[in-house]
């Protein structure tokens, strides 16, 4: 039935096109109205600074000329630059120690709130998440702290025990203790996220695989962790980025261990230490985007992996 209007004469009269129009744009506005302060504030602070220091790695400072345009120069300094892959070096290490444990350990906490093995699930959940409400660098101070040689409680024990205290911060050992900080600290929040995935599961699948005689660990193995396959591959992308973008830990403990964690240990630093105290803006851009570019490639192949792979798994089925 068409919309009417009335006539001031009592005659029903069609309602104009132009305000039906009206009224449809209005009412497909309003989403955008409601995304308009989220996409400032990304354009604001994302777009702009990466185009930023895009633009900045375009150029370089010279002494005689000033700033002049180099083009890709700096991109292919950087990517033949040793001290540059050092680092990647280091946080791939970091990486392939650190994420399998934090994971397993985040999916195992979640599958056991989940269950009704435990008991007081919501201090449990706090207990977890808490070391994940911890700034950054105060616990690597911490742990800084708990890793000293001279002055920290494990060397006191160990001293006390009549040992030598343990060396946490040697070269074979600094990336797996910088690796315990970020475990510590982030396992509780991949928890929440695989646990606010498992309470979305219907309980009804659970019954009717007890009925069906399985165990709580078939039921864990076979239906609680492929459901929340997108929740785990979500939580493998935030590492991934976390991983690269590691600096908090490493800039606190190089005064624990200026020897070993060097100006290059990991990206993050090296691209601070060139830019603040090497003073070389353009050349720390370049590698801050050649960061990024390492990043989104990696995250993509993780989605593209784990999509391809739910395909299959569509297809079979």
């Amino acid at each position: 039935m068409a919309d009417v209007t009335t006539a001031p004469a009592g005659r029903v009269e069609p309602m104009r096109p132009r305000s039906r129009t009206w009224r449809r744009l209005r009412r497909g506005s309003i989403p955008y109205l409601f995304l308009t302060p989220f996409l400032i504030g990304f354009l604001v602070f994302s777009i702009f600074p990466l185009v930023y220091v895009l633009n900045l790695s375009l150029y370089r400072t010279r002494i005689v000329g000033g700033k002049a345009f180099v083009g890709l120069d700096n991109y292919v300094k950087a990517f033949g630059d040793p001290s540059f892959w050092h680092a990647i070096g280091n946080v791939l290490t970091f990486g392939i120690i650190q994420i399998p444990v934090m994971l397993g350990l985040a999916l195992v906490a979640a599958l056991l709130l989940d269950s009704a093995v435990i008991r007081r699930q919501t201090i449990l959940r706090l207990g977890f998440f808490l070391p994940f409400a911890v700034p950054t660098v105060i616990a690597a101070l911490m742990w800084g702290y708990f890793y000293g040689q001279a002055f920290g409680p494990i060397a006191q024990v160990a001293r006390a025990l009549g040992i030598g205290p343990p060396q946490f911060l040697k070269a074979d050992t600094v990336i797996p203790a910088i690796a315990n900080i970020s475990t510590w600290q982030f396992t509780g929040y991949n928890m929440l996220i695989m646990f606010a995935a498992l309470k979305a599961i219907p309980t009804e699948l659970y019954e009717a695989a007890r009925v069906d005689g399985a165990t709580g660990i078939q039921i864990a193995w076979r239906i609680r962790i492929p459901l929340i396959a997108p929740a785990i591959v979500l939580t493998f992308i935030f590492s991934i980025i976390g991983t690269l973008q590691l600096f908090n830990e490493p800039r606190v403990l190089h005064d624990v261990a200026p020897t070993i964690i060097t100006p290059n240990f990991t990206p993050n630093l090296y691209v601070y230490n060139l830019a603040f105290q090497s003073r070389q803006f353009d050349y720390s851009a370049a590698i801050a985007f050649s960061l990024a570019l390492i990043t989104a490639v990696l995250s993509s192949l993780v989605l593209f992996v784990s999509y391809r792979r739910s395909y299959r798994r569509a297809a079979l089925r």
